[in-house]
């Protein structure tokens, strides 16, 4: 169960990069976790957006608001950036709320989507921070893959519930409701935006219409196919080439 914690890679880490906490926004309750790795010469970073950890934010357009005053704290013109899940629906909505202005070089997308009407909880996105933790965790949870999986998948999903279990019920709140409140990307805005699609032929918590949706939203992104992995394959398959098409 604690075969990624006790990882030498992780640990390693852990140990040599230190996790930072940034303020940008008025509210001093809202707090950016990162951690800074790679050459600080390097102008146009790649920044990770997993599906968990970030400030409590309500609304999509205060998240992007949020993040851009980030990267203007960070002093970063410009960034790739790596979403998984949610991660990649909110990497998305920032590069189209900039697109003016843009502040996004390329996107990865993994196991992420486009529409949140898929997971049919719009109607309750308004009521989640009335939701006992226990209530979301549920929700979260179910979306998990069920049944018998590999070794390194059972040690993601076992990895990503122990980091869950970190989550306090306002972060877990904030989380639900940007994931299921009713928005939709719009790919007008981010054409000019080179986009990498990676995703999994097994059973995850996107269906395979959701998938086509991304596909034909972005015809001429790159597509990095994986026969496994389930939700997390950057966790599970973190070891294993990807070709891309």
């Amino acid at each position: 169960m604690e075969e990624i914690k006790v990882s030498p890679d992780y640990n390693w880490f852990r140990s040599t990069v230190p996790l930072k906490r940034i303020i940008v926004d008025d509210d001093d309750s809202k707090v950016w976790s990162l951690y800074d790795a790679g050459p600080k010469s390097i102008r146009c970073p790649i920044i990770f957006l997993p599906p968990l950890q970030y400030p409590v934010y309500w609304d999509l357009m205060e998240f992007c608001d949020g993040f851009r005053k980030l990267l203007d704290h960070l002093q970063l013109d410009k960034v790739h950036l790596f979403g998984a899940s949610l991660g990649g629906f909110l990497a998305q909505k920032f590069a189209e709320t900039t697109h003016k202005s843009p502040r996004v070089h390329s996107l990865i997308l993994c196991n992420s989507f486009s529409d949140t009407s898929i997971f049919n909880h719009t109607w309750t996105a308004n009521s989640f921070w009335l939701m006992p933790a226990f209530m979301l965790k549920k929700i979260v949870l179910g979306n998990f893959a069920k049944g018998p999986v590999d070794p390194k998948m059972a040690d993601a999903i076992d990895f990503m519930v122990d980091r869950l279990e970190t989550l306090n019920q306002s972060d877990l709140a904030s989380r639900l409701t940007l994931n299921c409140q009713n928005s939709y990307v719009e790919p007008h805005k981010i054409k000019d935006v080179a986009v990498t699609i990676i995703d999994v032929f097994d059973q995850s918590a996107l269906s395979s219409e959701a998938k086509e949706e991304m596909y034909k939203l972005y015809p001429n992104a790159r597509r990095a196919h994986l026969k496994t992995g389930g939700n997390f394959p950057y966790l599970s398959r973190s070891n294993v080439p990807v070709l891309t098409c």
